[in-house]
């Protein structure tokens, strides 16, 4: 049963309908809530608390509100307007307050103190996400041309939301041959980005082996399934290109540049999975054209 489907479904025509209308608390409890971060977790505890009549009032350091649903999350993928600011603006008006712009800090360097923040509230909330990315430290990582992937993501939403990318503020792909290294969400929304920027050539670089097809005996419901799957990213990518863009069991041992410092290239070692352990293979050096790298290689904590 396909239940997201369904579900959006539901929600989408109780919008358009009108059916979904704010519904503010009966009373107020005098408690104030101060919640930093609104992303998903900030949205949907703001919600709650507010529901149970407290003063709910949420920061946000970004110039929009949304957090990884704003910036993260390419608008092909999720709608800003229809979906994110609709919310927000229902969440406005069942009585919380948003103030964008604000970077919760220690005072310097034009952040707010947090102290200042805990003064005036009650409660305070740290919703901020995992935002630092694991990085690859290998040679010529310092390369123009080697990025984290949401530095590429952010950017690219950032300037379509504020000009059709006009601006020009962003990290184009346009003729590009690009490696994402990783998969996951992240990896599937740096190849369908690249595709729409008309790159050149698309590679995706996995590490670990390809997938089963059906789960494992390790595996079982209801653990999220460890099986080959075709995002949209892939689909789309073996339909430009008339192959999958994955490629398993390789890892990247070098990035390779000119002497302007610019990124040309990639080296690469084949490795296998042996009692759990990753061991590389002799003899399968090779070396890859690349204009652009993004690294989506997932997260490791908050900032």
């Amino acid at each position: 049963v396909t239940i997201k489907n369904i579900e959006m479904a539901i929600v989408g025509r109780g919008f358009s309908e009108g059916w979904v209308e704010p519904v503010p608390p009966n009373s107020r409890t005098g408690k104030r809530v101060a919640i930093v971060g609104s992303g998903p977790a900030g949205l949907a505890a703001a919600a709650q608390l507010n529901s149970a009549g407290h003063r709910v009032t949420v920061y946000e350091r970004e110039d929009r509100l949304g957090g990884l649903l704003m910036y993260g999350i390419p608008n092909m993928k999720l709608d800003k307007k229809h979906v994110v600011d609709r919310r927000v603006q229902l969440l406005r008006e069942e009585g919380i307050d948003f103030v964008a712009n604000a970077n919760i800090g220690d005072g310097k360097n034009r952040t707010i103190a947090v102290s200042d923040i805990m003064a005036k509230s009650d409660a305070l909330l740290l919703t901020t996400g995992a935002t630092v990315p694991r990085d690859l430290q290998i040679p010529g990582r310092k390369l123009n041309g080697v990025h984290f992937a949401m530095d590429f993501l952010t950017n690219n939403t950032r300037s379509l939301l504020n000009s059709n990318l006009q601006d020009g503020n962003f990290i184009n792909a346009a003729g590009k041959d690009v490696i994402v290294i990783g998969g996951g969400d992240t990896g599937t929304d740096c190849l369908g980005t690249s595709l729409r920027h008309r790159c050149n050539t698309l590679i995706n670089f996995e590490l670990f082996p390809t997938p089963p097809t059906e789960r494992s005996g390790d595996n079982p419901w209801p653990i999220w399934p460890v099986t080959f799957q075709v995002d949209y990213g892939h689909e789309e990518s073996a339909a430009k290109f008339k192959k999958d863009p994955r490629v398993y069991s390789i890892s990247t041992t070098k990035f390779v540049g000119n002497s302007r410092g610019a990124l040309t290239g990639l080296k690469t070692i084949d490795i296998s999975l042996k009692d759990g352990k990753l061991q590389p293979l002799r003899g399968t050096e090779r070396t890859w054209k690349a204009d652009l790298v993004f690294l989506s290689m997932g997260f490791l904590g908050p900032e």
